[in-house]
């Protein structure tokens, strides 16, 4: 038996880094860590799950992977992204080599194809050189996998991957964005539907050796929806289950909240959703559910917004409703209160709501106030040139926040801050292909939205991407909107911005203590 002393402090760092169970704390007013009981350190090690973008066959997809600049981070790292039924148990393979569970040497198309490069059919190629710079990578078709991406070193802390997808044409046409997320064990989506001209799907992906097993409960206007059809669902390792919200259900229903739960295991979860008329797009999961809802960055053009609000609890609530305009929180004509009736799901339309200035839908609670889940559906253009986006409940970021994935044009950063003034710094990294890093600072003004057109890099060649980092002052909450105009329809796509998990929170600690190891 041999005695090996090792520092509390590395213990838990070691712990929290490749485990994430560490917590995060919120900066004191000049935006440093908490200088009492703990310590704030950079993750050593990220995971990222992106679904399969597309299976239209015109489907265009750009990757963008960034991490941020983090200091206190090792001088070496890497980053990969693998397709997540191309692994062998036990370890992330070679992309060279038959990677299949099975042995037989196919990919998840089941027909083996690969490219000239030995990578699976459609799989995008992302090697960052530094922290700071983006690098990007396009595919096409319907053939691309969902990808399991690990990061470790230096390149882990905060790091980002932004999967856009533009369809010209069908069900779901237009402009889809999301972050691709970590893998976790619960998730909320309201917003989804089982209606006819919507064909949603929940993706699950699991990243790990084992299997993993999945519910998925619908609660729509009149509460659960009865059915045994999403119980009990296998993913197995390293694989990848498109579900298809109608086929649980034999009632169709405009509005959902979609719940999935891990029983053993975990999984990468969204919902993809696609319309044959409305265009398309993924719904990401929301946050937390809370007392108070901050729904971000709603397009200043959005022709029309509707709010789909849940909540598990047994008691009914009222929300206030408030738009944070440029000029402070106002209540929206004929809408200042939706009452939710416990384990129900409630839509509301909200109509032209922003006309045409920047906006956030604060929702508030009298006490005693119940835990909440919403987002917005929010569609742009007019007649047959419309598209829709959705904005899921999001947390205010603590540090920092990072979008990937930006072009010179069509891109609007918006920022809330709904309690009390905020200053932030925007930083424009590195284009992807030339141009050097700008920064700039804004003050965020108390119950206020502003749409900012971001800094663009010096010289930019190709994308770029945004950090956003809280200087001083109340909680702040963000999102991205990237917008395109294609065959004339206004193709829209937005991502919230959460904290980046850039850095946990370990315990500091007075003296060494002593573990056995065998």
């Amino acid at each position: 038996m041999n005695r090996t002393t090792l520092s509390l402090i590395a213990c838990t760092a070691a712990l929290a880094a490749v485990t994430g169970f560490a917590a995060f704390d919120p900066p004191d007013a000049a935006g440093t860590g908490s200088t009492g009981s703990s310590a704030r350190l950079p993750v050593e090690r990220t995971t990222l799950v992106c679904p399969s973008p597309s299976n239209s066959d015109i489907a265009d997809t750009t990757y963008s992977s960034f991490t941020p600049v983090t200091p206190g981070t090792p001088g070496d790292g890497t980053t990969e992204l693998k397709p997540a039924t191309g692994q062998q148990a036990g370890g992330t393979g070679d992309s060279g080599e038959d990677e299949s569970e099975d042995g037989d040497g196919k990919g998840e198309d089941g027909d083996g194809k690969k490219d000239d490069g030995g990578k699976a059919a459609g799989t995008p190629d992302l090697k960052p050189e530094q922290p700071g710079t983006p690098v990007t990578s396009d595919v096409s078709g319907s053939d691309t996998p969902a990808l399991v991406g690990t990061a470790d070193g230096k390149f882990a802390p905060g790091w980002t991957v932004q999967e856009t997808t533009e369809i010209a044409a069908g069900t779901g046409r237009g402009l889809l964005g999301l972050d691709c997320a970590a893998p976790d064990t619960d998730f909320w989506f309201p917003g989804a539907s089982t209606s006819a001209d919507r064909t949603d799907y929940v993706h699950l992906t699991n990243p790990d050796d084992s299997a993993a097993v999945v519910d998925i409960d619908l609660y729509g206007k009149d509460g659960a929806v009865k059915s045994t059809l999403g119980e009990g669902i296998t993913v197995p390792p390293h694989s990848t289950e498109p579900v298809l919200l109608s086929t649980l259900s034999d009632t169709a229903q405009d509005d959902l909240t979609v719940h999935v739960s891990v029983r053993s295991g975990r999984v990468g979860a969204a919902v993809q959703a696609l319309d044959d008329k409305l265009g398309g797009d993924w719904l990401a999961a929301a946050a937390d559910a809370a007392d108070t809802v901050v729904l971000p960055g709603i397009p200043k053009d959005a022709t029309s917004v509707r709010l789909i609000a849940f909540s598990s609890a047994d008691a009914d609530t009222d929300l206030k409703v408030q738009l944070a305009s440029p000029s402070g929180l106002i209540t929206p004509a004929g809408h200042d209160t939706v009452h939710i009736k416990g384990g129900t799901t409630t839509a509301v339309d909200l109509g032209d709501l922003t006309r045409g200035q920047a906006g956030s839908l604060v929702l508030t609670q009298d006490d005693p106030a119940v835990p909440v889940v919403a987002a917005l559906r929010v569609i742009r253009g007019k007649g047959d040139q419309q598209e829709s986006a959705f904005i899921p409940l999001t947390a205010p970021f603590t540090t920092r926040a990072t979008a990937a994935g930006n072009s010179a044009e069509g891109t609007t950063l918006s920022l809330t801050a709904p309690t009390a003034t905020a200053q932030v710094k925007v930083t424009a990294s590195a284009g992807s292909d030339g141009g050097t890093e700008v920064s700039k600072t804004f003050t965020i003004q108390r119950g206020t939205t502003q749409d900012i057109t971001p800094p663009v890099p010096d010289g930019l060649k190709g994308t770029y991407a945004l950090t956003v980092q809280r200087l001083s002052g109340g909680p702040v909450y963000g999102a991205r909107t990237l917008t395109s105009t294609g065959d004339g329809v206004a193709g829209v796509t937005t991502q919230t911005l959460p904290d980046d998990g850039g850095t946990v929170a370990v315990p500091k600690a007075d003296q060494d203590v002593s573990v056995l190891q065998q």
